[in-house]
């Protein structure tokens, strides 16, 4: 176990020491065949290993992969061997084609994990997104949806804390709308960029025009918030004032909401 969690702490770490030598390595491995076997075979061989690199690391990983192979293969493989030098103009066209290849397979790797990661995090979302709706269907009291909701805020945005508040007291925070955007004193902030500004913040629980209340936020300093998040946030919101709304419809009490 201690092996297993040293490795986890230490893996970035790892994967760029991997991929400086991996390819030193690989190209290394052709010196006993490099006056028989073709440049061009040893040069796809390192591309394949930088392809590695950058699926199990990052964009650096591949970068790096990339300049380590470039390097190795003119050093063991191109004439005069041993000597970062290039004498001939196929090793000179077979090394920029393995930089060129190398860095436009590490971005193809680095946008594919991005395309599943974007996919996978679209896929939580609409789970998310289910399950409130589930419970606001069901027959769970609007303060255990109201408690829920307030769990998957904290998680989607990163919150340090969150709170409902059905009693509006004191001036506005800055504000999540309908559409993702942040308006902060009257102007547009770059949460993409910025995140949340704080201390607190809101998102207002309304349905039909009517202000029912307002889910309050704690921001994480500095933590970026993608617009996607912002939505499904705002939905989630949605979807207890839906509720609230419609308790209020059979005769429920209904949630006073006015600035003191």
């Amino acid at each position: 176990m201690l092996l297993i969690d040293h490795v986890r702490r230490h893996a970035r770490r790892y994967s760029l020491s991997a991929s400086l030598v991996v390819p030193a390595g690989v190209a290394a491995g052709f010196v006993p065949v490099r006056t028989t076997f073709s440049n061009v075979g040893a040069a796809l061989t390192l591309v394949a290993v930088i392809e590695v690199m950058a699926i199990i690391g990052r964009r650096a990983e591949g970068i790096i992969a990339t300049v380590s192979a470039a390097l190795w293969f003119d050093f063991f493989l191109t004439t005069p061997y041993d000597r970062f030098t290039i004498s001939r103009r196929l090793d000179l066209e077979a090394t920029i084609c393995l930089v060129v290849v190398g860095l436009i397979v590490t971005e193809l790797a680095v946008r594919s994990r991005s395309h599943r990661r974007a996919a996978s995090t679209g896929a939580n979302y609409v789970t998310q997104l289910a399950h409130v709706a589930a419970r606001a269907s069901g027959a769970h009291r609007i303060d255990e949806l109201v408690s829920s909701v307030s769990q998957e805020l904290t998680g989607i945005l990163s919150l340090r804390s969150c709170h409902y508040e059905s009693v509006l007291s004191g001036p506005p925070y800055a504000q999540i709308q309908a559409d993702g955007s942040v308006v902060h004193v009257g102007m547009l902030w770059p949460a993409d960029d910025l995140g949340i500004p704080g201390p607190r913040a809101e998102i207002p629980c309304e349905w039909r025009g009517a202000l029912l209340g307002r889910f309050v936020l704690s921001p994480t300093p500095g933590r970026p918030i993608t617009r996607e998040q912002r939505v499904v946030a705002v939905a989630l919101v949605n979807v207890v004032a839906a509720s609230m709304h419609d308790l209020s419809a059979d005769g429920s009490p209904e949630h006073p909401s006015k600035r003191g």
